[in-house]
């Protein structure tokens, strides 16, 4: 007979940003591997040649990368060995937060806006 705290403890994990206890299944029933509500992760899978395979470092939310599909990735960058992944975004992910993140580009240009009135 199977333990209901075991069970908790295999479905759920703790964001390591900010502490919410999370469901390691979204809402559509879709495997998940980071915060819906900062979009923080946990690095568990080191890819890098040569990386500590056990870094478990916070893995940060940088950027939204689109595919050719149309599917929404939020890339994140490990705070400790600054490897770069990219996860699916999960329909109950922080809509605010993804929105930021797909528009800071526009917001912080290496180049002056003002350029385009020009052209």
């Amino acid at each position: 007979m199977s333990n209901p705290s075991n069970s908790l403890k295999i479905s759920t994990f703790v964001c390591t940003w900010c502490d919410l206890t999370v469901s390691a299944f979204a809402a559509d029933g879709t495997r998940r591997n980071h915060c819906p509500s900062c979009l923080h992760s946990r690095h568990v899978l080191d890819q890098v040649e040569g990386g500590p395979t056990d870094c478990l470092g916070r893995m940060s939310p940088i950027a939204i990368a689109v595919l050719r599909t149309g599917d929404w990735m939020v890339v994140h960058r490990c705070v400790r060995c600054d490897e770069l992944t990219s996860n699916p975004v999960c329909k109950d992910d922080n809509q605010l937060i993804l929105m930021r993140m797909a528009v800071r580009p526009l917001a912080q240009t290496p180049f002056p806006l003002e350029a385009f009135g020009t052209l």
